[in-house]
C-alpha cells in the first residue's frame, strides 16, 4: 500500500514539512522499483532515512577536519607507525589516528576534500578535473562518482554527467536511491529478512560487515515494521 505523511512521519519524525514533500516521491519511487511489501517499503525507509539523516542531507557533506580525514580514511590521510597501523594521539581522552601532512593541509576545504579522496576512481578524472567535488555523494542513497553518475542518468534517462545537481531534488534523489536498491538486489534481501546485509552493502559495498550507524538503522527499520504492519 501507499505510503502516508502520517506513517513517515511516525518512521523519521525528524524530517518534519519534509515529509509532505517526499511522500509523492516515495510513492511513485516505491512502485516503479517494486519495493511493495511491508518488509521491502521498512527496510527501505529504513535505510534512506539513516543515510539521509531523516531526509535533511541530499548532498554529502565533505567539511571534515584533519582528525576527521585521517579516521575516516586513514590509509590516505593518517601518519604510519611504520609497524602497518598509525600513530595515536589523545583527543579529548580517546586515542585517534594522528593525522597526515596531507590532512592537516586539507582539514575544512570541502571541495579539495572531495576532488583528493575521490580521485582517479568511481570514473573520476584526477584531482585537477574537479570530478570528485562534481560527483560527490547526492540523493538519499548517495550517488558518489562519475561512472555511478552516468549508470543513475542512463537508468532515469537524466543528463546527471552535465546535470549532477538534479539528483537534489526530491524526486531524482529518491528515484536514484530506489534505482539502486533494485539494480543491488536488496529487495531479495529484505524479503529473506538480511537487514543488516543491505546496510553493509549501501555503506561498505560488501556483504558480512558491521555498517556505519548500524543500531540507528536498526532502530528506524522495527519502527517501520510496526507503523506499516
Amino acid at each position: 500500500m501507499p505510503i502516508t505523511e502520517q506513517q513517515l512521519l511516525q518512521i523519521l519524525p525528524n524530517a518534519g514539512p519534509r515529509a509532505g514533500i517526499f511522500v509523492p516521491s516515495l510513492i511513485r519511487a516505491m512502485l516503479r522499483f517494486k519495493i511493495d511489501t511491508p518488509k521491502r517499503q521498512a527496510a527501505f525507509l529504513a535505510q534512506v532515512g539513516h543515510e539521509s539523516g531523516q531526509l535533511k542531507s541530499l548532498v554529502e557533506n565533505l567539511n571534515y577536519s584533519a582528525d576527521g580525514l585521517a579516521n575516516s580514511w586513514s590509509s590516505r590521510y593518517a601518519e604510519p607507525d611504520g609497524k602497518g597501523g598509525y600513530l595515536k594521539v589523545d583527543v579529548k581522552g580517546r586515542l585517534r589516528n594522528k593525522p597526515n601532512a596531507l590532512a592537516l593541509s586539507l582539514a575544512g576545504k570541502p571541495e579539495q576534500i572531495a576532488n583528493n579522496v575521490y580521485a582517479s576512481r568511481m570514473g573520476n578524472g584526477s584531482p585537477v578535473t574537479g570530478d570528485g567535488w562534481k560527483y560527490r555523494g547526492r540523493g538519499l542513497i548517495q550517488v558518489t562518482g562519475k561512472s555511478n553518475y552516468i549508470a543513475a542518468g542512463t537508468a532515469l534517462q537524466l543528463d546527471l554527467l552535465n546535470q549532477p545537481e538534479l539528483l537534489e531534488q526530491a524526486d531524482w534523489a529518491v528515484m536514484s536511491a530506489a534505482h539502486y536498491w533494485d539494480a543491488r538486489g536488496l529487495s531479495d534481501l529484505a524479503d529473506a529478512g538480511a537487514f543488516q546485509d543491505i546496510g553493509s552493502i549501501i555503506n561498505t559495498g560488501q556483504q558480512g560487515r558491521v555498517p556505519n550507524g548500524a543500531e540507528d538503522r536498526k532502530a528506524l527499520y522495527d519502527k517501520a515494521l510496526k507503523v506499516l504492519a
